[in-house]
């Protein structure tokens, strides 16, 4: 057992019985290189990472490579959803030496943590052109040993880059035209055949369809609705949905959304939920409702924890084998259906020699990946056969692991799906999250990331912007002020710790551990910005309480980002910019009804809902003067408000103007 044994992380925890003398990170480590003028051999990953497992297999398992790595390095493992800064900076530095990025994720450092080499999986035995760890390791340990010098200057070289990328220069407020060149790039490249967008390998990347869903809302643009429910549908009856089980895996490895990588992220199930919810109220089909409730069956099936908390994920793999779980022979379907067999051929889209190629050769493996139909009697009965049988299987690992962030989404798309769909039974399962995190994860001022049998690590700026977000999404599905009050202490300990003079926020904390550079980025990924969810806050927020001072910030946020150079990899962003460019107030006063039904069954996703009361009041004084005799409703644009309403038809004709 090496020093991972006592690490709280699942994915560290895997690596504790490697040969490999791995070090998790933290000072001892860099003081031991320091010491033996060693470089830093540090290894980035996630449990629910395939490669990552590949890697661990064929390298870090193997006792000849551990006996190599361990004379030349000192040997770092990090999870990457533990210390999301680590891993933003060192990916930054691998994009930039290499072109490209992923997991596991393999770099090279001097005793001060400034990188000088970068790759992601490296094999064993160097092949088809790429360095294997045989070679590479050696290759270092004689450059270390006779140029150590140069190899030093690289590393300054490429942190002084890393820095450059980093800063910020604040430019013009991004505003319609911003959205416009967004909307033309993801045109282009949607893929009119399939749903999503470029080519294989394809990702679910909602926050792109939130914005084309708002794009619509405000100019009326039938193709961005085409687009979003063009790549909702597909991936709902692709394979990259868990037909049998439901959840999203992570993503397509082609671009019929046929045959995923079988992980399952919370924070897809969440964003995901959050496209759903908003393309039913914008279409008012019932599939995208139904879509909702399954995504939700089975967050709180497989990814809930006995105090009503999230867990991080599920793997891809079971039994040594990707995807295994999820796979079909013929032979078995025949075993497990009998006559109904047939059928499922049909319906789920099987063949007998199997619907998936190995990745490498291209040809058949005798396995299926399920290919979901539409939804009816049949279907559901094969569907409950074959799912009990999949439950005597071996499952894929979870990584049951609680983090703030992610957690910070899921509440917001319970919450979401409380109001849209008038079901209060989520919104229950929101506040059990929400508590749990207020109660365990928030001490002495200050927001930690990281449940495990306790609470641990600093909080980072998606911690604050994602836990904020849901929150201000379960206040306005339970009207329950202490919500509201939360998220606006928060969002203080937000901008004392995190916010940059020159506009956005860093990553990590003013009093965090100090890496080579600290980080500040508004690019959206697997996840919206940390920025992105930011600046909706602070104009939410601000709306809500009439605090001006949170929409200044908002705009010098928006302004330190270059949108328009890429407007297409800041659709979080620009969603927060539409919301910028007009929203409205909605303040309901004399208890709820048909009023607030009429309020949550409106797509207007850029406007704030607050319920009068007098705690609401007294937390916010301006909205004293709205009180009207009976149930009424008032509608507020640009600092303005019209009379107050009483018809709920009249009410939703002002929403959708």
């Amino acid at each position: 057992m090496n020093r991972l044994a006592s690490e709280k992380s699942p994915y560290l925890q895997q690596h504790a019985h490697n040969p490999v003398d791995w070090h998790p990170w933290g000072e001892e480590a860099f003081a031991k290189a320091k010491r033996e003028n060693k470089p830093v051999f540090l290894s980035i990953g996630y449990s629910s990472c395939h490669w990552c497992h590949v890697m661990e297999q064929e390298s870090f398992m193997d006792s000849d490579v551990a006996e190599l790595l361990n004379e030349v390095f000192v040997c770092v493992k990090v999870d990457r959803e533990e210390r999301p800064d680590i891993d933003s900076l060192y990916m930054a530095a691998c994009q930039m030496l290499t072109g490209s990025g992923g997991w596991p994720l393999t770099v090279l450092l001097a005793p001060d943590k400034r990188p000088f080499f970068a790759a992601t999986y490296i094999p064993k035995i160097s092949r088809h052109g790429q360095l294997g760890m045989y070679d590479l390791i050696p290759m270092v340990k004689e450059l270390w040993t006779l140029k150590g010098q140069h190899v030093l200057q690289s590393a300054e070289q490429i942190t002084a880059s890393l820095k450059e990328a980093a800063r910020t220069h604040a430019g013009t407020a991004p505003g319609e035209q911003e959205l416009h060149l967004c909307y033309t790039q993801l045109e282009r490249e949607y893929d009119d055949a399939h749903g999503g967008f470029g080519y294989a390998p394809k990702f679910p990347s909602p926050h792109q369809l939130l914005f084309l869903l708002r794009y619509w809302r405000r100019f009326g643009k039938e193709g961005a609705l085409r687009m979003v429910t063009g790549t909702l549908d597909a991936m709902a009856r692709g394979g990259i949905f868990d037909q049998l089980g439901y959840g999203f895996h992570r993503y397509s490895t082609d671009a019929e959304w046929r045959l995923p990588h079988f992980e399952k992220m919370l924070y897809d199930q969440a964003m995901l939920s959050l496209a759903y919810l908003e393309c039913y109220q914008a279409t008012g089909d019932q599939r995208y409702a139904e879509a909702f409730r399954k995504v939700a069956e089975y967050v709180l099936r497989d990814l809930s924890s006995p105090e009503g908390v999230f867990y991080s994920s599920e793997d891809a793999d079971s039994e040594g084998e990707e995807g295994k779980f999820y796979l079909w022979t013929e032979k078995e379907l025949d075993a497990i259906l009998g006559k109904d067999a047939a059928l499922a051929r049909k319906l789920f889209g099987t063949l007998p020699e199997g619907n998936v190629a190995d990745e490498a050769s291209g040809k058949s493996t005798g396995s299926n990946v399920l290919i979901g139909a539409e939804d009816g009697e049949e279907k559901e009965r094969i569907r409950r056969a074959l799912l009990q049988a999949r439950n005597a299987r071996k499952r894929p690992l979870r990584d049951d692991k609680v983090l703030t962030d992610w957690n910070g989404l899921m509440i917001a798309a319970f919450a979401r799906g409380s109001a849209v769909l008038g079901d209060p039974s989520y919104a229950t399962h929101a506040k059990k999250a929400a508590d749990f995190l207020l109660q365990k994860m928030h001490r002495d001022g200050r927001l930690l990331h990281r449940y495990r049998d306790e609470a641990g690590i600093d909080a980072f700026a998606d911690d604050y912007a994602f836990l904020v977000f849901g929150l201000l999404e379960l206040y306005e599905a339970t009207f329950e002020e202490g919500y509201l009050e939360k998220a606006m202490e928060l969002n203080r300990e937000f901008i004392a710790r995190f916010w940059d003079a020159d506009g956005g926020f860093f990553l990590t904390a003013s009093d965090g551990e100090q890496l080579p550079v600290r980080q500040k980025d508004a690019h959206d990924g697997a996840i919206p910005s940390a920025n992105s969810m930011a600046m909706l806050n602070l104009l939410r927020l601000s709306r809500m309480t009439g605090d001006v001072g949170l929409e200044e910030k908002a705009a010098a946020l928006s302004r330190a980002f270059p949108a328009r150079q890429h407007p297409a990899a800041y659709c979080m962003l620009l969603c927060a910019v539409d919301f910028a460019l007009g929203s409205m107030e909605v303040v309901i006063s004399g208890g709820r009804g048909a009023l607030l039904d009429a309020v949550r069954r409106t797509y207007a996703p850029s406007k704030v809902l607050m319920l009068r009361t007098e705690r609401l009041v007294r937390l916010v004084p301006a909205l004293s003067s709205m009180n009207a005799e009976g149930t009424a409703a008032f509608v507020c644009r640009n600092f303005s408000c019209d009379a107050p309403v009483s018809d709920p038809e009249l009410l939703r004709e002002k929403l959708r103007a």
